[in-house]
């Protein structure tokens, strides 16, 4: 066709809300040559048949964002492009059956007000008045959040689209994308129309972003799932109420039951979310199809029988209704039910805004999330929850289908700080996996790579159900004490698989990592904290980082960051610098306490009487290990990094040594106790591009003298003063400890957040740790913390470990 386009800045791949959103938030950014490109019509896939539902509701804080985002961007959108569009806004009422419950709502009402949203409890009583027609004899309470609704999902893409269209942003419909290619610094996109040349390129192509990311030679963590609603006749008890009332009922949703009933005209639309839930092409019998534009699946209601009948219990109203219509569609799951939003992994100028499980009411968040990655290359808000780099490979397809039915089954589930989902589990194995087994402990996933969380004694309860608490009483604690005590008293050892790990090296290799980072590089033979910043000095990341020779260093980082970082390092890269991932080649256990230097003089000939912060290459039983005198834990302590294929002879030999001393092994919860004591960070909670370098306490690490990135604008901050900065509490708690984001407050005013609390076991206290205004950051301050709506007292600490502040025990 003569006028299709050959170049755009920008080629969007994909016609659904988000895509959609994408482009229209690009354009309102000031990039308006940008292209979307549509295999059919706008709609066609998961947005055509979604329900349309608005939530503000999350346990996730970014996400939270997003969807709040979106919420007041749709009661706005219609007048600003002058669309007329169906958006009610009826505000919903969560039910909650149990204490745990309403713990969960109490979180939420916290992060909710923080973000300026009037979220509330209602007593059983309460509820009648919001929603009359719900039974309540059974119930503890519910959340009432006045700014849930739902949209018409059609109507929000057309209105986007026009929104985009009037910015000079373009949409080509019925224009697949047949293949793609890289030209230089350019993208080719191949469609039956015509080549597009564009500099940058976003998988939007919701339950079809899998053939898209092929093209990209990119696995996408993804499977669909078969979703169905149903569509209830006119009730005219329900008509007369609306009519009398002036507006719809709100939301309902039965969390605990797993289905939510809105009010649609003068009926009802029901939408469970059933364990007995089913994939969809998964099997060969159901291949993928080339093309499901507008298509649904069969009715499948028999898997739905339950909920229908809990429905009907609970507001009795709907055993009135007829059913007149099912809708049965696919949506698409990744492993954790976030969608991927952000930069493709190891492919420039590529992003991803895609499997959405519920893309209406994010969709609007998610295009201006997707927009910031585009245009600024960070986003306003930390979004590791939506990251695609959050997934490292090793996610295939069995994986994905057993971990996104999981996802589906359990929706509305509590996502509780001690529980550990059963499906996916042992997909990477340390080679000590089975000897610490046998000492009793009880795993968790961290990047795929199993890790023990505790120890459990004779007698402790070791069962998934014992996990579902907010309590920090749970069976692990005596456990958790006692390994805690070891490490302080004797020793303690763990287990940790999966560390991250980057060689770089080459000619100026030293050069260019001293401008990646805040801080100065350790000398040869040394080790030392490394800071990333982004270019407005926000923190994008922490490695360890260890000076091998003049231009060649080994980084370190969490296991979870593998792909992040990797992908951080090699987009900045420096021609003639080589980088080497040597994660799956190495193990590491931390041997820590009073005793480790005894237990590891027993079987290693390592000099041992070298400082803090050195590393070493040596031998222990023989085998070649190497030793960097660090501890998180915060005490007298070693790293031993060994290769993989001698980990368990290295690992036996320091059990046999140090048992007769008291050496214990430990667990991850052991060692997030002994961290929070000591204030070290922990990655994407404490350390986050939601907080500058400043704002995180760490300008020891800065060196002013040197340029590196983010340096102006953290010159900028440190001259108009830093309004916020990290904190360490010693908090009064009750029962629980605090979760993520708990609010800190002062004078009934909240003056900052926790983005760690924990019970430190060595200083018998709970600990928070987090983000205080510069104003109330003095030592002695009282202030309080909302834990699960109770506010306790609190005290701010000096800035200095809470356990040995002169780090003498580290340094022994």
């Amino acid at each position: 066709m003569s006028d299709f386009p050959t170049h755009a800045r920008v080629v969007i791949i994909g016609g659904g809300a988000v895509g959609v959103s994408s482009l229209y938030h690009l354009a309102k950014a000031g990039w308006t040559d940008c292209l979307l490109l549509e295999k059919n019509e706008l709609t066609a896939g998961s947005t055509w048949h979604a329900a349309g539902n608005v939530p503000t509701f999350s346990s996730s804080w970014s996400i939270m964002n997003m969807q709040r985002y979106s919420a007041e961007l749709y009661r706005k959108l219609g007048a600003e492009v002058d669309y007329p569009m169906n958006y009610h806004v009826t505000g919903s009422v969560r039910l909650g059956h149990t204490r745990e419950r309403l713990m969960e709502f109490q979180k939420v009402v916290g992060m909710g007000r923080y973000q300026g949203m009037d979220l509330n409890i209602l007593s059983p009583d309460e509820i009648k008045r919001v929603y009359p027609f719900v039974e309540t004899h059974d119930l503890t309470g519910a959340l009432h959040d006045p700014y849930d609704g739902d949209i018409d999902p059609a109507q929000l893409t057309q209105a986007l689209a026009k929104g985009a269209r009037q910015m000079g942003a373009r949409i080509e419909r019925f224009c697949p994308v047949t293949a793609v290619r890289r030209e230089g610094d350019e993208w080719v996109i191949v469609t039956p129309k015509g080549e597009v040349r564009c500099e940058k390129v976003v998988n939007a192509a919701g339950y079809y972003a899998g053939k898209v990311a092929e093209m990209f030679g990119r696995k996408l963590p993804m499977m669909v799932m078969s979703h169905q609603y149903m569509l209830f006749d006119t009730i005219p008890e329900l008509e007369a109420w609306s009519k009398e009332a002036g507006h719809k009922l709100p939301l309902l949703r039965d969390v605990d039951s797993s289905y939510y009933l809105r009010q649609e005209k003068m009926g009802f639309n029901l939408g469970p979310y059933e364990g007995n839930c089913r994939a969809h092409w998964v099997e060969k019998s159901d291949p993928f199809p080339d093309d499901f534009s507008f298509q649904l699946f069969p009715d499948d209601l028999e898997r739905l029988e339950w909920h229908i009948n809990d429905a009907m219990a609970r507001v009795p109203l709907l055993g009135q209704a007829n059913l007149t219509k099912v809708i049965n569609g696919p949506i698409p799951y990744t492993p954790d039910g976030n969608p991927l939003i952000g930069p493709m992994p190891g492919v420039p100028n590529a992003y991803e805004a895609c499997v959405f499980t519920f893309g209406i009411c994010q969709a609007g968040g998610a295009g201006k999330v997707l927009a910031e990655w585009v245009t600024e290359g960070a986003t306003e808000w930390d979004m590791w929850s939506c990251d695609p780099r959050r997934f490292t490979g090793f996610e295939d397809a069995d994986y994905c289908v057993k971990k996104g039915m999981e996802v589906y089954g359990h929706e509305y589930a509590i996502h509780f700080p001690h529980h550990a989902w059963p499906e996916g589990r042992d997909k990477k194995l340390s080679a000590v996996h089975e000897a610490t087994k046998a000492m009793g402990a009880q795993f968790g996933p961290y990047n795929g790579w199993e890790r023990a969380l505790w120890y459990a004694r004779p007698g402790d309860d070791t069962s998934e159900a014992s996990q579902r608490t907010w309590d920090r009483a749970g069976p692990w604690f005596g456990a958790v004490k006692a390994e805690c005590e070891a490490v302080r008293d004797a020793a303690g050892i763990l287990d940790l698989p999966g560390f991250s790990r980057y060689v770089i090296e080459g000619a100026g290799a030293a050069e260019w990592l001293a401008q990646q980072i805040t801080g100065k590089l350790p000398a040869v033979g040394r080790l030392g904290l490394a800071y990333f910043a982004d270019d407005k000095g926000r923190i994008v990341t922490e490695m360890s980082v260890a000076r091998i020779a003049a231009d060649r260093f080994l980084l370190i980082t969490a296991a979870t960051a593998q792909a992040h970082d990797k992908d951080w390092l090699l987009r900045h890269l420096a021609p003639g610098l080589t980088l080497r991932d040597e994660t799956e080649a190495w193990s590491c256990q931390i041997l820590t306490g009073p005793k480790s230097r005894e237990i590891l003089a027993a079987v290693s000939d390592g000099d041992l009487a070298k400082g803090w912060l050195t590393h070493q290459q040596a031998t222990i039983a023989g085998q070649e290990v190497w030793l960097f005198r660090v501890s998180f834990a915060g005490e007298l302590g070693w790293e031993i990094h060994s290769p993989v294929g001698v980990t368990a002879k290295v690992y036996a030999a320091v059990m046999a040594a140090g048992t007769p001393l008291g050496l214990k092994p430990f667990g991850m919860f052991a060692l997030n106790s002994l961290r929070v004591e000591k204030g070290y960070r922990a990655w994407k909670g404490d350390l986050s591009t939601d907080y500058t370098v400043l704002q995180g306490g760490l300008e020891r690490f800065v060196d002013w003298s040197h340029a590196f990135r983010g340096k102006a604008a953290l010159e900028a901050e440190k001259q108009r003063g830093v309004t916020k900065r990290f904190a360490t509490l010693v908090i009064q708690a009750g029962p629980q400890d605090p979760p993520y984001m708990a609010t800190i407050w002062k004078d009934g005013v909240i003056v900052g957040e926790l983005t760690s609390g924990y019970h430190g076991h060595r200083v018998g206290a709970c600990i928070g740790l987090g983000m205080l205004a510069v104003d109330v950051n003095v030592p002695g301050t009282a202030v309080e913390v909302d834990i699960f709506g109770t506010r306790y007292p609190a005290v701010v600490q000096a800035d200095a470990p809470l356990w040995d502040p002169r780090n003498e025990r580290i340094r022994a």
